[in-house]
This record gives C-alpha cells, sequence and structure tokens, in this order.
C-alpha cells in the first residue's frame, strides 16, 4: 500500500444554485421560506489530485475559504496527501492571521484520499463507534404571514410534525427581532406541546441585543426544560466572561462556539466555564479539527456538537462517543432545503431520517459519496487551479 501520496494539483470552483420560494429575513443575512421569491447561493467544490491518480473531493465552503485556499495552495503541491497531521499544522501557521476556515475543505478531501486508497470510510479509519445517527430537526429561521413558521403556534404545530416522523429532538430559530416577545413565546409554545417528548432546544443566532434580553429567553428555557441555549448574544458568540455570566444565572446548559475557530481557543472558553456543550465545525480546520476537538472536550467530561449537515459531519460523529445529535439543518414543515443540489448518492433533509429519528453514515471509500461534477461546472462562477 501506498505510503507517499504526492499532491500534484488543486482544483477549487465556485457555484451558484437558486433556491425558489426563499427570500431573506428583516436584516437580510438568514433565508427563509418566502413563496414566490428566490435566492441564489454560492458555494466551493474542491479536488486534490495526487501522482497515484486517486482524487480527494469535498463540497463545501464559501467564497471567504476560496480566497483563504489561495493562501497556502502552492504549500500543498508536492507534499504528501496522508501527511494531514503536518498539514493542518502547517497550513494553521500560514493561516494565523485569518479566520482559517480555508483549511476545512482541503483537510476533508485529504480524508477522502486516505479513505479511497486504503479501500475504508472516513468514520472506520476515525476509529468507528456507531452507524446510526441520532437527529435532530433545526427550523429555518421565522417567517411573516407565510402560514408556516410564523407563530409561536405554527412552531409548535411544526414540531408535533417532527416528532411524529420519528425525530427525538427539535430546534428552534426564531425572529430575532426586539422585543422578543415572538421568541419566547415560541419557547413556551413548543414546550408545552411536545416538552418531555422530544429534547428541546433554542439557537439565538447571536440576536439578543443585550444581557437582559439574552437572560429573559433563557429563563423561558428554563421553564420548558430546553437542552441548551445556544449562542444567545449579540457579540458573536465570542465572549468567554459574558456567557459564564448568564450560565451563572440560567439553568438550561449553554452551547456556544460555532464562532470559536480551532481547538486552542475552544479549551479557553471551556477553562473560563463559559459553556457546557461544545460546538464544532467541519470549519474548524476540518475532520482533524472537529476531532481534536472532540477529544479535548472529552478530556473534560463534555459532549460536542457538530454544526450542520453533510457527510464529513456525519463520518465525524460516528467516531465520536461523546456526541448527542447530527443536526438536520435547516427544515421547514414544506420540505424546503437550502442545501445544493450535488449528490448522486447521499440526501439531507427533513425527510432524510427513518422511523427513529436516524440518520445512516456513508459507507463507500473515504467520505462514500458521488458529486454531480456536471451541476457544479455548469453553474461555476469563479474559482482557481494549481498544478
Amino acid at each position: 500500500m501506498a505510503a507517499d501520496v504526492r499532491i500534484t494539483g488543486i482544483e477549487a470552483h465556485l457555484f451558484e444554485y437558486e433556491l425558489p420560494d426563499h427570500g431573506h429575513d428583516y436584516n437580510g443575512f438568514s433565508i427563509i421560506y418566502k413563496k414566490g421569491s428566490t435566492v441564489r447561493r454560492r458555494t466551493m467544490a474542491i479536488k486534490v489530485h495526487t501522482h497515484t491518480g486517486v482524487t480527494g473531493e469535498f463540497v463545501g465552503g464559501t467564497a471567504a475559504s476560496l480566497g483563504q485556499l489561495q493562501v497556502f495552495a502552492r504549500y500543498l503541491l508536492g507534499k504528501n496527501a496522508l501527511e494531514r497531521e503536518l498539514i493542518y499544522n502547517d497550513v494553521k501557521r500560514g493561516l494565523r492571521f485569518s479566520d482559517k476556515v480555508g483549511m476545512g475543505p482541503v483537510d476533508v478531501a485529504l480524508w477522502d484520499i486516505a479513505g479511497r486508497i486504503y479501500g475504508a470510510p472516513i468514520y472506520q479509519m476515525l476509529g468507528g463507534y456507531r452507524r446510526k445517527l441520532p437527529a435532530y430537526a433545526s427550523t429555518y429561521h421565522g417567517e411573516e404571514n407565510s402560514g408556516y413558521l410564523d407563530s409561536p403556534e405554527t412552531y409548535a404545530d411544526f414540531a408535533q410534525q417532527c416528532l411524529e416522523m420519528g425525530y427525538p429532538a427539535f430546534k428552534l430559530h426564531v425572529w430575532g427581532q426586539p422585543p422578543f416577545d415572538r421568541d419566547v413565546a415560541a419557547v413556551h409554545a413548543v414546550g408545552k406541546r411536545v416538552g418531555g417528548k422530544m429534547d428541546l432546544m433554542l439557537d439565538g443566532s447571536c440576536a439578543y441585543r443585550t444581557f437582559w434580553d439574552a437572560l429573559k429567553v433563557g429563563r423561558a428555557c428554563d421553564e420548558e426544560a430546553f437542552m441548551w441555549l445556544e449562542d444567545p448574544m449579540s457579540d458573536a458568540g465570542v465572549s468567554a466572561f459574558a456567557h459564564r455570566k448568564l450560565r451563572q444565572l440560567i439553568k438550561t446548559p449553554i452551547l456556544q462556539m460555532e464562532m470559536v475557530r480551532g481547538v486552542e481557543a475552544k479549551i479557553d472558553f471551556i477553562v473560563a466555564e463559559a459553556t457546557d456543550f461544545v460546538r464544532a465545525d467541519i470549519q474548524d480546520g476540518g475532520i482533524t479539527g472537529v476531532m481534536k476537538i472532540a477529544h479535548a472536550a472529552e478530556g473534560f467530561g463534555l459532549d460536542v456538537e457538530i454544526h450542520a449537515t453533510g457527510p464529513a459531519q456525519r463520518h465525524c460523529m460516528a467516531a465520536m462517543r461523546n456526541a448527542n445529535y447530527y443536526e438536520m439543518a435547516l427544515v421547514h414543515p414544506t420540505g424546503a432545503w437550502q442545501g445544493p443540489p450535488v449528490y448522486k448518492n447521499y440526501r439531507d433533509g427533513l425527510d432524510a431520517v427513518d422511523s427513529n429519528g436516524c440518520v445512516d453514515v456513508p459507507e463507500g471509500p473515504g467520505l462514500g459519496v458521488e458529486y454531480d461534477w456536471d451541476f457544479i461546472m455548469k453553474h461555476r462562477v469563479g474559482g482557481v487551479e494549481y498544478k
């Protein structure tokens, strides 16, 4: 088996796709369901070529990821694709003046190469812990006069729908507009409808503008025995001191660090007693970075919840003991979905769970997924190539 697999080229393509019946919320940042409107989204697809003819692939990341890739892409040429730890540490240093989101897509592609070479799915190469992943329904953000997620009662209706589909847990993304009374009312409406039957979470998406706003919402979560309150405050989710103070005043566990990058910064947050659950993301240095975070948090006795959907997320969670749920994000009562239509043998979405609310892990070599490169290249709007 080859131990020296040299990188000979990197392709990165930015492509665009349309989301019919979607729009933007009041401030233009969150995508919501909006009948008759269309949103255009962009994401990145990469290929890492090797001298063996084995190519690693991954779809994920943004224009920011593409920009950072261009800082270190030439460094990768000639490197051994199997030396992911060396590459991780070198690139982390090379991107020390940025948030390092450009590392993740490349790292996943390198894991894909390794899996293809050794003929094994990534989760088995990581150690393997399970093959069925319980999922939570993670909702779209709140809408106005849509007939769907436009009131506390419609959130409760959707929670009931997800419960009947088999989901064991439900997370609300709500409106996030002052005075935040609807957000509090949605917490109570969902809690009264399905509390005790599902684990419940609220993601504030860093919308609550004062400490008092966050405290009011947190106390509502206390009353309904929510599993966690996530990113409540407008500090962009990075203030250890503020979240430690909030933890001292509410009973609901806090989930933080979606916007805090890297294992070192996350451990600092843990040591500061500023979170209860640890958030990890493929943008935290890819699969290599996520697993570092999972193992470090395990040493503190804490659980790690992986952000968002995708095959890389599934492989990581399948190799972790200290994770509870796969985030099926974002889902809507209509079945609307925001992800790119690029998979031939894989899917996420509201109805992608089995009757027990679980998803499977791809079993093919590497990521175990096949991408529709014809679609990607047809909708390409930019990119770079190095060889």
